[in-house]
Formats: C-alpha cells, structure tokens, sequence
C-alpha cells in the first residue's frame, strides 16, 4: 500500500499536518449540523436545509482511497439502498482538491458512483474543502448522521474493523446501519462518536 493510503483514524494523531480550519471544526455531536449548500456532480445546488424533518446520512467519499473501495464491493450501496427505501438523504461529499492526483471531475466521479450501482440522494463536490472542514471530516469513508431536527447525532465510523479488507465487513460492529435502526425504532443511540478510520482527506491548501 502507498503512503497515500495509509490509515488513519479520527484521533489526535490525524490532525498533524492537517490545515488549520480543518483542526477548528465547528461540528459537535448533539448540536445543530453545520449548514451548507453544495453543487452536485450535474451542477445541481443541494441545500443542507432543505432536508430537514428527515435523518440525513453523510459521507465523505474518495474513489482513490482502498477503504472506500473496500465498502464500495457492495456494502456502502447496500446501506445507500435500505436507507433512501426508508426515505433517509443520503449525501456522499467529495472534498479532494483539483490538484490532487486523486481528484475526479464532477462527470468522472458521477461516472464511478454509476459503474458502482451507487444509490446516494446526491453525489456532492467540495473542492475548496469548506463543508469537509466545517465538519471536522479527516478521512474517507468519514461518516455522519443528523436527525430530523437538525443535530448532528453520529459522527465517525461506518464500521469497527479498521482495515481495507472486505471481509472483515461481515464481522464488524456496523454503526451506521445500527445508528439508523435505532433512528427509525426511535431510540436513543448506542453509539454517538467512534473513530473513523481511511485515507487522510487531499484538502486544498
């Protein structure tokens, strides 16, 4: 595995070297979700706002990185299926500067979400980093859940395994699935913070 891949994971020792709004993240579980309107990969503005009444489930997303690709064998779009069918927004945030070798254009990465089978509600571009860093988003996959009120109930894993193989998925604790069950049972959540592990986020400069 290249040195781009290594893994990293949502603890203290990822914010070396990340640039500063990155480390002053505004996003704090059990408080209101940062706002924020994005255009998605058909030009598309999509509002934050506009969702509200209904759980919204983020990911950040990198086409590059190993361990999206590893959930991307099936498991992320089975998650994107079941929750969109239970008319949860699912939003995958792509936040990769232009000028990173891992960097896809708005039709490129609409492309691979289709060659993929991908289900999210939208397909969302960062590129100057401005959401990613508002929330405090590191790595790829990075995860979030904000409820119908607007907070933000979840941040960090999609699972408890930290590794790129697929087949440690079938044995993993799966927090986002178990979070938005817990949702819809309306329960409180057994998990609200864990640590999201993948590929450090290629933030513009």
């Amino acid at each position: 595995m290249d040195r781009r891949s290594l893994l990293i994971t949502a603890g203290a020792s990822a914010l070396t070297g990340l640039p500063a709004l990155a480390r002053a993240a505004t996003a704090t579980v059990g408080q209101g979700a940062p706002a924020f309107t994005l255009s998605d990969t058909d030009g598309k503005p999509v509002k934050l706002a506009d969702f509200l009444g209904r759980t919204v489930v983020l990911e950040w997303n990198n086409p590059g990185c190993p361990f999206v690709r590893k959930h991307y064998q099936g498991n992320m779009q089975a998650l994107q299926k079941e929750a969109t069918a239970e008319g949860v927004v699912w939003l995958a945030i792509n936040s990769t500067e232009t000028a990173s070798s891992d960097y896809l254009s708005p039709a490129q990465l609409a492309r691979w979400m289709q060659e993929k089978q991908a289900a999210p509600t939208a397909t969302l571009m960062d590129e100057d980093g401005a959401v990613g860093r508002a929330y405090g988003a590191r790595v790829t996959p990075h995860m979030y859940i904000i409820d119908g009120k607007g907070v933000l109930v979840y941040a960090g894993g999609i699972d408890s395994i930290p590794s790129a193989r697929v087949d440690d998925i079938a044995r993993a604790t799966p927090y986002i699935r178990q979070s938005l069950a817990e949702i819809k049972a309306g329960k409180p959540l057994s998990t609200t913070n864990t640590q999201a592990y993948g590929c450090t986020i290629k933030y513009k400069s």
